[in-house]
């Protein structure tokens, strides 16, 4: 089985308790306005790999070190076999290491239309983050990138691992952002604040350091 992967990256701290495997999901049919990963929206088959391959890579990469992984994208529930196939391999992974991360996924779609048409895959999940994000609406809580958005349980162990992250506020750890520098690029991972993305470009450009492509705007 095969999977459209945006990138990876470990650890990820501000997607999530603890440090944790990132991965974002390439293709979105729902593409809301103002999204700050509109790279992630193309379905594009040069970025598919198997799902074993990438199992590997979370192997490798987190030396069984992690406390979650955070699945995001892009639209993980727009590939439902695939992103099936991915948490069967989790947490067959889970199991056979001892291991108790927890696996919490991003979705654009209602919570009564998963519900309705995913069932089967929530039920492989720890914890859900479900709506679309809407522009309008202020970032309000932790992990969430407008008002509407709530962080959902789904689980014993994700129970245990988010009740205290329910009602948290957004600025609960202060750190929302996370930047990496890869192959050229710098990469933002978290949930900015509206205009946070337009001050950091505004902020480089007057450093001399220009954007010629950026993620929030096509």
């Amino acid at each position: 089985m095969k999977i459209a992967i945006n990138k990876a990256h470990f650890p990820v701290t501000v997607l999530g308790p603890g440090r944790r495997l990132g991965l974002w999901l390439q293709g979105c049919s729902i593409r809301c306005r103002g999204c700050v990963s509109q790279d992630t929206w193309a379905r594009d088959p040069g970025r598919e790999m198997t799902v074993a391959r990438l199992l590997t890579w979370c192997k490798q990469t987190s030396e069984n070190a992690l406390d979650g992984i955070t699945i995001s994208g892009g639209e993980p529930f727009d590939q439902a076999p695939a992103l099936g196939a991915l948490l069967d391999a989790l947490r067959h992974w889970r199991s056979s290491a001892g291991l108790d991360f927890d696996i919490l996924c991003y979705s654009g779609y209602p919570l009564a239309t998963l519900q309705k048409r995913h069932a089967k895959l929530l039920a492989k999940l720890d914890a859900l983050i479900p709506e679309p994000y809407a522009e309008g609406l202020p970032l309000t809580h932790l992990w969430r990138g407008s008002a509407n958005q709530k962080l959902i349980p789904l689980s014993p162990l994700g129970v245990a691992r988010y009740q205290p992250y329910l009602d948290a506020p957004a600025a609960m750890f202060g750190k929302r952002i996370q930047v990496q520098v890869a192959d050229g690029r710098l990469w933002s991972i978290g949930i900015p604040d509206r205009g946070d993305m337009a001050a950091l470009e505004k902020l480089a450009g007057e450093r001399g350091l220009l954007f010629s492509d950026v993620s929030w705007r096509q």
